[in-house]
């Protein structure tokens, strides 16, 4: 797909989202005069765009190119991811969005000192900010540098480093309030950049084609001579003799068997050839159609731990959370929280549409492992010409954009952590944090190409729903709730999480209901932790001050503001 004309649009289309990201940012530095504003805008956002800019940070990676991916590569189950994290922020509004902002803290750390009183839990609490904001801004980073490759033929290191850059140069020049424009304006971008090209594809098939993305049937046949582009080491099982071209050599016939495909090797497939077995189900057929995710037998259990890390993982995700303290007061942040539940809903009718038509025209992309790429390879697939180019060029600017709103958002969280709550400091600084920062972590995307952007993602969701969500909750609503029973329930959650989710990424988990267990653990890690925490604040006793913390969080500003 990639060549001269593809890369040049692709050029023309990211290269103005760049510009326009690095102008707000540098609008935003007549407003910089302290730390509030940096970090919350000086809290003077309204809902509605606070609510774009929620929306456009929350339209990550994942929701842009991942959720359509999983459905070519899981199947239609797993669309469960879209409602998961639109539902979450049903509970977010419910439980967390107005006592956070009532709070008056800038940062989840200072919610958490503010509530217990405990330096030692506010240090915790930064360490988490941190851990999840590696596993979330690596692969953000990670997908640019894939999708500019795929698209325009560019090394890998290219799209990684220009996203590393505007993120960083943006918020040492802007801090929140330039973060926060960025973000709504692409909100915007993003959505027409989506839907426009959905309702395309849709146009631009067949009629068989369309029938067939609703009725599909089991990839087992190439049907044309196939190219596939193997971005992972990769163990194919034959099951007949298969015609077969690797890495340009001379067309050979192999037996059946299993062969070792190496990362980054071309295997072309003759026409009519059986597609070989990867492990998983290949698109199509009943497991790929079933509405529930299926990977080791155990779908209700597996879908049920995928909702259980993004529902709860949203109400701790710390980029997210730190955009409620932007707002006036606590009526804005719940307004704030409301709009964007719609802003998301609309937005995610459409991965379907790419997962679906990716399935019919791209099934090859399960073999590769490159599933995460269907959105953007989709146009050129459906029309060769001008209007293909047009339309990649134009996805991959949105997904562009969907990278630089959600590093904006996590990169913030994360040099809040490192020069607010770790270590306090001037202004100066801490403007200058988050190019330290995303030089850090372009240097752990750089050799993380071939990891899984769902996963990671995922990871940091469970991350989170394990630690700062029970310690949100209970806080807000407990009053039990001590800084010991905090910091034991938030470590417990913590290693329980972060370390199965290593055991995951580097050893490997075994099939079956082990593997739902360990590759997903909120289902069991997130009780664990609220249990956790209710048991050793039973045993101790709260401050003296917490009841009035706890008016301090529910009691509305107009009343107070009245006594």
């Amino acid at each position: 797909m990639a060549g001269p004309a593809a890369g040049a649009a692709v050029i023309l289309a990211i290269v103005p989202v760049l510009l326009i990201t690095l102008l707000i940012g540098a609008r935003g530095v007549a407003a910089m005069r302290t730390t509030s504003d940096f970090l919350v805008a000086s809290r003077r956002i309204s809902p509605t765009v606070n609510a774009a800019a929620v929306s456009g940070e929350y339209l990550s990676a994942a929701s842009f190119l991942g959720i359509a991916g999983l459905v070519v590569k899981d199947g239609v189950g797993s669309l469960w991811y879209a409602v998961g994290f639109a539902a979450g922020y049903v509970a977010m509004l419910a439980l967390v969005a107005a006592p956070m902002r009532r709070t008056g803290a800038l940062t989840v750390p200072d919610f958490a000192e503010a509530r217990l009183g405990s330096p030692a839990l506010r240090k915790l609490s930064a360490a988490v900010v941190l851990v999840i904001g590696c596993l979330y801004l690596v692969p953000q980073f990670t997908a640019a540098g894939q999708v500019l490759g795929v698209v325009s033929g560019s090394p890998y290191w290219v799209g990684v480093v220009i996203a590393g850059a505007a993120v960083s140069v943006t918020l040492a020049l802007g801090g929140m309030r330039a973060a926060t424009y960025v973000q709504a304006f692409q909100f915007v971008l993003k959505l027409v950049l989506f839907i426009v090209p959905a309702i395309w594809l849709v146009l631009q098939v067949s009629p068989d084609t369309r029938r067939d993305a609703l009725t599909p049937v089991e990839f087992s046949r190439f049907q044309v001579v196939t190219p596939v582009q193997f971005r992972l080491d990769t163990t194919l099982t034959l099951t007949e003799p298969t015609l077969v071209r690797v890495a340009g050599g001379a067309q050979e016939e192999l037996a059946p068997g299993e062969y070792h495909a190496e990362a980054g090797q071309t295997w072309e497939f003759a026409a009519g050839t059986a597609v070989p077995h990867v492990g998983a189900g290949p698109p199509g057929g009943p497991n790929w159609a079933r509405p529930l995710l299926d990977p080791g037998g155990h779908p209700v259990l597996a879908t049920w731990s995928v909702l259980v890390a993004t529902v709860l993982g949203t109400m701790g995700l710390p980029h997210i959370l730190i955009r409620f303290h932007t707002s006036p007061d606590g009526r804005g942040a719940r307004r704030t929280a409301a709009i964007t539940v719609a802003l998301l809903g609309v937005f995610y009718l459409f991965p379907a549409v790419y997962g679906l038509l990716g399935a019919v025209l791209l099934p090859e992309l399960y073999l590769s492992g490159g599933t995460d790429t269907v959105v953007v390879a989709l146009p050129a697939r459906v029309d060769g010409g001008f209007a293909g180019t047009l339309f990649t060029a134009l996805l991959t600017a949105g997904a562009f954009a969907a990278f630089l709103a959600t590093s904006l958002g996590l990169l913030l969280a994360v040099s809040g952590a490192l020069s607010h709550d770790l270590v306090p400091s001037t202004l100066r600084r801490l403007r200058f944090t988050p190019i330290v920062a995303a030089l850090a972590i372009v240097l752990l995307a750089l050799p993380a190409a071939r990891l899984d952007v769902g996963v990671l993602v995922t990871s940091a969701f469970a991350v989170a729903a394990s630690t700062f969500c029970p310690l949100l909750v209970l806080g807000i609503w407990w009053p039990r709730l001590t800084a010991r029973g905090a910091i034991v329930g938030m470590t417990t959650g913590l290693l329980a999480s972060a370390g199965v989710i290593g055991i995951d990424l580097f050893l490997g988990v075994p099939p079956g209901l082990a593997g739902i267990l360990l590759g997903q653990p909120a289902l069991w890690s997130v009780p664990l932790a609220f249990a956790t925490m209710v048991l050793v604040s039973l045993r101790g006793r709260p401050p003296a001050w917490a009841s009035a913390a706890m008016l301090r969080l529910h009691l509305d500003e107009t009343e107070t503001g009245r006594r």
